[in-house]
């Protein structure tokens, strides 16, 4: 046997390698040669016949027309379809043929046949769709909270404060103790109301973030973690002193603002640290507190918490990771790539 050569050994090592199921066919559609994508694809064998696709079973045929729409064309770039495998399971496939060899005298043929798995296809579609919808339903959501927050400063807010000023101006004019007493009372009240709302509209969406960036309104949550939680020690570094991209800087800030609420409500800790840093390999996000710590498992079966931090992290194109164990305290790590730009 002479040996091949090295055209033939490379086009062996790709008909045998492909991930394509190759198969050669004739004119009644036997299968002459099949390389192994198409066996573990189809599960047919060797001299099985090729059966018709859903399309050919169900289309109307003409008088000598062959059924197969593949052999009839004799050459298709390509024709979508769902093709029986061995188990009877229809498989969607994208299918390809064309004539290779035709005896004249014989009037003998053989078809070239590649078939191409859509299953990977649909899933990366139906991935790519997933996150588009998550994306635009997060974009609304800091739409509508923007909108909220501001409607909330303008508008409520300047009307309780409207009122405080009023309520001031009465109380100048009251010469009766008790009722003096008890303006003075619904002023503290008024006051009260107005922190709240002032502390909503921040938590809706804060103008710091707007207006300054990421650093800036984590310098303000910061502080207010710190006043809200006197028994705990919050400390924050960065060595960002420029702005990011917008969805960079509000799905980051979603992060830190969830994992510190995660903190302060469950973890006991004394000690919470936040450390943003941008380095030559990309922008890095640590947020660790010496808490109680929990099980994943079992935490993952409980809450959306970290699953909505895991899609905001998704929507920037970084990676997530948490580390926690009972008694160990927890770790959150972002990693998301530079872009150019961004100095």
């Amino acid at each position: 046997m002479k040996p091949l050569h090295l055209e033939d050994r490379y086009l062996r090592q790709i008909f045998e390698n492909i991930q394509d199921g190759v198969l050669i066919m004739d004119h009644e559609r036997n299968i002459l040669m099949m390389n192994p994508a198409a066996r573990d694809l189809t599960g047919w064998r060797l001299f099985d016949q090729v059966p018709y696709c859903k399309f050919c079973q169900e289309r109307k045929v003409e008088p000598g027309e062959n059924r197969c729409y593949l052999i009839e064309q004799e050459k298709v770039p390509y024709f979508k379809s769902q093709m029986p495998t061995y188990l009877g399971v229809k498989l969607e496939v994208e299918m390809s043929t064309a004539l290779i060899y035709e005896d004249n005298e014989s009037r003998s043929k053989e078809y070239l046949l590649v078939l191409r798995d859509q299953r990977q296809k649909k899933r990366e579609e139906e991935i790519r769709l997933s996150k588009w919808m998550i994306q635009k339903l997060i974009e609304a959501k800091e739409t509508e909270h923007q909108r909220l927050a501001q409607e909330l400063h303008d508008g409520v807010g300047q009307s309780l404060y409207s009122i405080s000023v009023a309520l001031q101006a009465v109380e100048s004019f009251v010469e009766d103790e008790r009722v003096n007493q008890y303006v003075h009372e619904v002023r503290n009240e008024l006051n009260r109301v107005m922190a709240d709302v002032k502390a909503y509209s921040s938590q809706l969406r804060p103008k710091s973030l707007d207006r300054l960036g990421l650093v800036a309104a984590v310098e303000d949550l910061i502080e207010t973690m710190k006043k809200n939680h006197p028994q705990t020690t919050f400390t924050f570094h960065s060595n960002i002193f420029s702005r990011l991209p917008a969805d960079v800087e509000i799905n980051l800030y979603r992060v830190i603002q969830e994992a510190l609420h995660n903190t302060s409500k469950y973890a006991k800790a004394t000690s919470v640290k936040v450390l943003l840093e941008e380095r030559c390999d990309g922008l890095f996000l640590n947020i660790y507190d010496n808490g109680i710590g929990f099980n994943r498992n079992e935490y993952e079966h409980k809450g959306l918490g970290m699953k909505h931090m895991e899609e905001r992290v998704d929507q920037i194109g970084g990676v997530f990771r948490l580390e926690s164990a009972p008694g160990n305290g927890t770790s959150v790590f972002i990693h998301t790539p530079l872009e150019e730009g961004w100095q």
